[in-house]
């Protein structure tokens, strides 16, 4: 540390050396004059008024989740405020606003409505059997 401080002081000597003193002859040629005064920061350019509308951005959150049944629902908040709690919205129209959005949020969109789809046709075979089942058990009480 002390050499840092050495070569400091190094460096600030010579910046005095360097600075020439007046010569005496030239003091007594010139006349006296007042000590000039500090040179004033040169103020910015001053910037032409913007002619653009200031826009005020609004903190809206919208999530929307749905469920691997495709159920779906929305909330909303304003800041801090819930605007809206647990709006059930449909299927359609969260595919269709994904797709609107971006290619990237439809993909996941209808990745997770597929597997609703898959879901329900399976869950409609499965009834389609039971109820053809009971149609022949039905048929076969009233013969």
């Amino acid at each position: 540390m002390s050499d840092t401080l050495t070569e400091v002081e190094a460096v600030e000597e010579t910046v005095v050396e360097e600075t020439p003193a007046p010569a005496p002859e030239a003091e007594a040629a010139k006349p006296v004059e007042a000590p000039a005064p500090k040179a004033e920061k040169p103020k910015p350019a001053a910037r032409a008024k913007s002619t653009a509308k200031k826009t005020r951005t609004v903190e809206l959150t919208l999530t929307v989740t749905g469920t691997a049944e495709g159920e779906w629902q929305a909330d909303l908040v304003h800041g801090t405020q819930r605007v809206v709690s647990g709006l059930v919205i449909p299927a359609i129209a969260v595919a269709k606003a994904a797709k609107e959005l971006h290619e990237d949020i439809a993909e996941g969109i209808e990745g997770v409505l597929e597997a609703a789809r898959d879901q329900h046709r399976t869950r409609m075979e499965e009834l389609e059997a039971e109820l053809a089942k009971v149609k022949a058990q039905l048929a076969e009480l009233s013969e």
